[in-house]
């Protein structure tokens, strides 16, 4: 079998999403440059959009282990970091992991776990490795979250406090599709759900490959330097208690390095910067409560940001 370039793993992937999820292009792209990237994804949307079923057939196109956790209210962050269990036989505490250790883990609604346990994921995702009865443990190369939460329903759940968002590379949600799109939907359902007919189309192997080569993508010091300011700039601005951090810049420029592979470049342009800077900044800005009150949004900062910044020639 002949190898695959770090483009055709990429074009695989898409074209592998794409017999399930339909219309969603722009979302599929973001989606896999923060995982080439070594980024994480909190997907925020209407119920019935398609996130749990885009994270698992993101997992069915990799040859690689998937796990999903389902957060409520009474989860324990034993459950998803593991626990030592003492053994009888052996007379010592084994370690028994929890599903954390994996390579794509799809938390499903986050936010209807308690702060205690959402906590536990803070550690894996920032530094990919979770520290359980004061031993470390390394996660694996390719160890890739995919987060789902409902933002119209507020009952039962607990909002993620600021650090954790901070730990999402991207923050974006899938909309509603086009009409045609939405038929081709229930064409495809009409029998049975596609993703059923899902296998894999790339190797891990591949996944890492492809991670590996949007790092060697070039990024001038003047495309640099505009990342930093459009970071810097949201910390400036009427309304914004809180701006986006230096991990969002580097969240930006890594996350661009990908979509510079993805579209066949050797360097970033500013087109890539500007396309991921709502996704990867406004999820991180605080808003203080008189601005909420006055109809501000994150996301209108980031694009008011984007008009005031220069662009390097």
């Amino acid at each position: 079998m002949n190898k695959l370039t770090p483009i055709q793993v990429y074009q695989k992937l898409l074209a592998n999403i794409e017999l399930v999820i339909t219309g969603q292009k722009s979302a599929l792209r973001k989606l896999l440059a923060a995982m080439a990237s070594d980024g994480h994804v909190l997907l925020e949307d209407y119920p019935g959009t398609g996130k749990t079923t885009l994270a698992k057939a993101l997992a069915r196109s990799i040859d690689a282990d998937f796990n999903r956790v389902q957060f409520t209210p009474d989860l324990l962050p034993s459950d998803i970091l593991g626990v030592a269990i003492y053994n009888q036989k052996v007379q010592e505490f084994q370690f028994h992991e929890g599903p954390i250790f994996t390579n794509v883990l799809l938390a499903d609604e986050i936010n209807r776990a308690s702060p205690r346990t959402q906590s536990a994921l803070l550690e894996a995702m920032g530094e990919a490795q979770v520290s359980v009865e004061g031993k470390r443990r390394p996660l694996a190369d390719l160890f890739f979250v995919i987060a789902t939460q409902n933002p119209v329903e507020f009952r039962g759940t607990y909002p993620l406090p600021e650090a954790q968002m901070d730990r999402f590379a991207m923050n974006f949600g899938l909309g509603y599709v086009s009409a045609d799109d939405e038929v081709s939907i229930l064409n495809a359902q009409e029998k049975s759900h596609p993703i059923q007919r899902i296998t894999s189309c790339v190797s891990l192997q591949d996944v890492l490959n492809l991670k590996r080569a949007v790092k060697e993508i070039r990024i001038s010091d003047e495309l640099k330097r505009y990342i930093v300011d459009l970071a810097g700039a949201t910390r400036g601005m009427a309304g914004v208690q809180l701006g986006a951090s230096p991990r969002a810049s580097l969240a930006l420029m890594k996350a661009a390095q990908a979509l510079a592979l993805f579209d066949g470049q050797e360097f970033v342009t500013p087109e890539q910067i500007q396309e991921l800077a709502v996704p990867v900044i406004a999820h991180r800005l605080v808003m203080d409560q008189q601005a909420k009150f006055s109809g501000g949004t994150a996301r209108a900062v980031v694009e008011d940001v984007l008009k005031k910044v220069r662009v390097p020639a």
